[in-house]
């Protein structure tokens, strides 16, 4: 078991016993619900075994040192001989497969969001999939809640028809969260999903009542970012601290992020109440040119923490240093490992938006101030 310092009350789950597999289609009737930050301890990380197998490769092999590892797969076999005989991976008890059907490599925006019921409750929260074509993918996190036999509540029947993804979505882990726009317009009238309308205050409601967010923070989408996803350019660390990447004065999607930053500054502040801690690191540019001068969206926040391991994207040397430089000053303790994304950064996503991390079913969470 390993403890994550980070806030002023103890939580222990004591109770090993196997949860039930059952899916909802309502809110959980708790009287307490609350979101997993990404920084709390992951008991399992899942992976879609498909393209860029190169980097999953590496995904699952420094991952399954902290976790267990869920790898969805077509065939267990030709994926294992794959991993070991194509890819170097040593396989070992952590690494586990799940066949199921499947669309696309992007699990963070279809996959599982890990919510605590009545503070140690294990369960799994679903929304509808904003990619309306791939059901396999909007299917999955279901499979996902049976293998792992926990409970899901999933946002597909009315009044809690919602459409969200999960790259557009980061919270403190107590009651806080933040994503673009995109999440508004996703749920306007026509849109292309299908779904029931929803307006502003009626998707506060479902993410209070599914998981328990009651400050929901929006920033304005960003010009370059086609696929406005926060996790391109923003990520808390923990309770006090928010990672926020930088241009250039002036340069390419700058401008938004900086008066997006602003804005959250002015309404919202850490779960103690005070300030946050700003850490700002490099937007990284693509044979110098940055995304408004058609340079990759090259970005060192999409990066997933997997328990003592930090899993961050890399490009170039000359940048790579000081990115994690900058990780290693503001999380003592961890390992930060580079993984080389240059391969699939010009897809819009990186290491965070292929992994989807779910909570341990019996974590120990201490909460405190710096």
């Amino acid at each position: 078991m390993k403890i994550f310092f980070s806030t002023l009350f103890l939580t222990i789950s004591l109770s090993l016993s196997a949860q039930n597999f059952s899916v909802f289609h309502e809110p959980p009737a708790s009287q307490s619900i609350r979101s997993m930050a990404e920084w709390e301890e992951t008991g399992t990380l899942v992976v879609t075994w498909t393209s860029f197998k190169t980097i999953l490769a590496q995904i699952i092999a420094e991952a399954s040192t902290e976790c267990e590892v869920l790898v969805v797969c077509n065939s267990e076999t030709n994926t294992i001989s794959q991993l070991q005989n194509t890819y170097g991976v040593n396989l070992n008890s952590n690494i586990k497969f799940l066949e199921a059907p499947y669309n696309s490599l992007w699990v963070r925006d279809y996959g599982p969001n890990t919510v605590y019921l009545d503070n140690d409750e294990l369960a799994i929260v679903d929304w509808v999939y904003n990619r309306p074509s791939r059901v396999n993918d909007n299917a999955m996190p279901e499979k996902i809640a049976e293998e792992l036999d926990v409970p899901i509540y999933i946002t597909d029947e009315s009044p809690y028809q919602m459409v969200h993804t999960g790259g557009n979505y980061h919270t403190n882990g107590d009651g806080l969260a933040f994503s673009s726009a995109l999440v508004i317009e996703e749920n306007e009238p026509f849109n292309p999903y299908g779904t029931e309308p929803l307006t502003e205050d009626e998707i506060d409601e479902i993410m209070s009542s599914f998981m328990g967010i009651d400050t929901y923070i929006k920033m304005d989408a960003l010009p370059y970012d086609v696929i406005n996803h926060i996790d391109m350019h923003f990520r808390p660390l923990d309770e006090e601290t928010i990672m926020v990447g930088e241009y250039p004065s002036g340069t390419s999607d700058g401008p938004v992020i900086e008066a997006n930053l602003l804005y959250v500054l002015d309404n919202s502040t850490t779960q103690f109440g005070t300030p946050w801690n700003i850490v700002r690191i490099p937007m990284p540019p693509e044979n110098g040119q940055y995304p408004w001068g058609g340079g990759d969206y090259r970005t060192y926040t999409n990066s997933v923490i997997v328990n003592k391991k930090i899993l961050m994207p890399t490009y170039e040397y000359q940048y790579d240093t000081t990115a994690i430089r900058i990780y290693e000053e503001n999380m003592p303790g961890y390992e930060v490992v580079g993984i080389n994304c240059n391969q699939i950064i010009p897809s819009l996503g990186a290491l965070h938006c292929i992994t989807k991390e779910v909570g341990s079913p019996n974590p120990l969470r201490i909460v405190h101030q710096k």
